[in-house]
Order: structure tokens, then sequence, then C-alpha cells
């Protein structure tokens, strides 16, 4: 069978953010032409091999779940959106309620592109919010207040009901209080769906780099951990369910999208370093947007990394992706999916998380506690 999921990565920006190390190229709007070329070449050659010929066998190409992220996808201009569109709806078709998501910056919104947006099927928004604060909104560079968000997700509301707000904790300067601030906005806009993220500090970023000239220094653990535990808090009080370690949504709205990933699931990718998982295969695109460009106009393959995965790797990716998720590893699904018996191949690690608090053991399925949220990366490598 073919995957039913697809990514599909625009890596236009107007602006590098300075803790952002996404693919993407900012002030480069003269390259969304190639582009979009070159996106029309890569899934021309990718489905075939699945799924020959795919322009006959819609089955074989239908969706149920259509993601496109970035960069920005809602920067290029409606010209340019509805080629993309054009583009990918054009190769693949969408199941009837299909989920089709895209992220968007606040102030690309224009009524017309919101428009043009749900016209084109699209009903799950996934904003880029990231705080209520005008500090915190200042030192993370993005163009925005908070109260065009609220004008924003009014206009939205009109045209969708599915809309999720991604946020940022462990911002520099950023106190508990001014959190509890930024999640009491978020909830009171209304969303069905949240994203919390802790601030990350990666190399060769602007806020690494700030970080090393010791301009920029990170909030200390406690507090981060703090303002986890108060978004837990914050949102179960106001109807959320978390279902997975960075995402809390109103029943019925969990993102199927993401959680094609976290169960493990096959799925297509395509863009600047889109990563794919195909017939048992990993594959990762080069990051360079000018490299992608390039290798798709020479008739090369786009992919830098692969990985034909052997079942026991198989197997403990599942523990992996499964353990971020609150459901976590149901046994009997794990063997049916993976043929092996979770506990051949994790019973001391299991046993020791248990012993720790960070995991419970129900006996159908293991998943981490509140406790082993905080300190999740370090129970799942104990898999690994």
């Amino acid at each position: 069978m073919s995957p039913r999921s697809a990514y599909i990565h625009v890596p236009f920006c107007a602006h590098r953010c300075g803790y952002c190390d996404f693919t993407l190229i900012a002030g480069r709007d003269d390259l969304v032409g190639d582009y979009l070329r070159a996106l029309a070449r890569e899934i021309d050659r990718s489905l075939p091999l699945i799924a020959p010929p795919y322009r006959q066998n819609e089955k074989m190409r239908e969706l149920g779940t259509l993601f496109l992220g970035g960069g920005t996808p809602t920067h290029p201009t409606c010209e340019a959106l509805r080629e993309l569109f054009r583009i990918v709806l054009g190769r693949f078709t969408l199941a009837p309620q299909a989920e089709v998501s895209i992220e968007a910056n606040p102030l690309d919104l224009t009524n017309e592109k919101i428009d043009l947006l749900a016209d084109a099927g699209f009903n799950r928004i996934s904003l880029g919010v990231q705080s209520f604060s005008h500090d915190a909104l200042k030192l993370l560079e993005r163009d925005h207040t908070a109260g065009d968000i609220d004008d924003v997700v009014r206009r939205l509301r009109k045209r969708f009901q599915n809309i999720s707000l991604d946020l940022i904790f462990a911002v520099p300067g950023q106190s508990l209080e001014d959190w509890r601030q930024t999640l009491r906005r978020a909830i009171d806009v209304g969303p069905t769906h949240v994203s919390t993220y802790g601030l990350t500090w990666e190399s060769g970023t602007a806020f690494g780099t700030r970080r090393d000239r010791g301009e920029l220094s990170p909030v200390d653990e406690e507090l981060e951990r703090d303002q986890y535990a108060l978004a837990m808090d914050e949102l179960a009080n106001a109807g959320f369910e978390q279902y997975e370690i960075s995402n809390f949504s109103r029943p019925g709205f969990r993102c199927r999208h993401n959680e094609v990933y976290w169960a493990g699931e096959e799925y297509w990718a395509f863009g600047p370093g889109a990563a794919r998982y195909v017939s048992g295969r990993r594959e990762t695109n080069i990051r360079s947007v000018l490299g992608w460009l390039n290798r798709i106009e020479r008739s090369e393959t786009p992919v830098a990394d692969t990985e034909q995965l052997e079942p026991e790797h198989r197997a403990r990716e599942l523990i992996f992706l499964g353990l971020r998720r609150n459901d976590g590893v149901c046994r009997a699904d794990f063997h049916r999916r993976s043929g092996f018996e979770f506990d051949t191949i994790a019973a001391e690690a299991i046993a020791r998380n248990v012993h720790r608090g960070w995991l419970e053991d129900t006996g159908s399925s293991v998943r981490l506690t509140q406790a082993g949220r905080f300190v999740a990366d370090r129970v799942v490598a104990d898999f690994l």
C-alpha cells in the first residue's frame, strides 16, 4: 500500500528568526517559480516507484492527511499558492474527511489568502503565534503583536473550525507569570489545538551565536520545568487533552498528520530538507534550497541520507515514537506491527524506568508518567 499521508516543505520566509534551524531561505522570492517547477518534478519522479501508473490509480495516491510546512507556506503570493495547490492536488487526491493542514504566519493571512486556503480544501490552520508577550515576541523576532492574533483568529473563524496555536516557552527573560499570561491569552482566543515547545538553542543559529558570546542566556532548568508543568495544568483545566509530549487538543481535534509520524506509519515528503518514510526506508532530502533546486534541475536525486530499517531497528523506533504519545506503547499492537514481543527487547529498560517513576506499566501498555514527561529524552534513550 502507498502511504496515505504527505508532507510538502515550502522553504520561503521574509526573515529567518534568530532561534530557527529549519530548512528555509529568506528574501529570495525570486526562486518561488523555480521551486514550484522542481517540486512538480520531484513528485512525478517519486510516485511511480510505488504506484505505477499513479495517474490512473487514484486509490494508490489518495491521502488521509496532507500537511504543508516550512519555512512559511503562507508567505508566497496568492498566485504562487494557487500554482502550488494545483501541483500537489493534481498529483494526489484527498480522501473524504481528509485532514488538510498548513502552517501560517499571522500577518500573511489577508482575507484573500484565508479564502484561497479554504476554497482549496484546507481545513486546519497551524498558526505560528509563539507568544502573547510583547517582550518575548520582540526577542523572538516575530513580526506580529498579540492584538494581531485576536484579529486573525476572528477572521479565520469565518472559514475554519480547526485552528492550532504554536507557543514557545523558556524564552530568555520570560518569568513563570509571563508564561501563564500567554497560556491564558491563547486559551481565550479559542483554538482547538495548542502546541507548546521549549526554546531550543541550535548551533549555527543567531541565538546559538549570541549565547556563545554571552549576549543571551537560557533560562534555568527548574524554571523551564515549571513552565512546562504550568502548560500541562492550565491547558488541562481549560479542557484540553494532552495526547503527546508537546501537543494538546480539544476532543476530536488531535493533529492526525502528526499522529502518523508518532505511530511509525509511512508517509510521503517532498521539498528541500523533507524527510519521508516509504517502503521501510527513511530518506532525507538535502537541506540547502539551492542545492535541492540544482539536483532536481540536473535530474539527480535530491536525497542526502537514506536508511533501510532492519526489523529490530524498526521495532525500537516504534518504542521511541510511541512513548511520545500519552497513550504509550500497546504490547499487542507492538507485537502485531513489529513481530517482536515488547518485553523480549525492552524488559530491563521498562523495569528500570518504572522503578524511577518515569514509566507506568498497566500490563497491556507502557506509557510515560507525568514525571517522565519532563525527562522523556532520557527515558526513550534507554530503549535505543
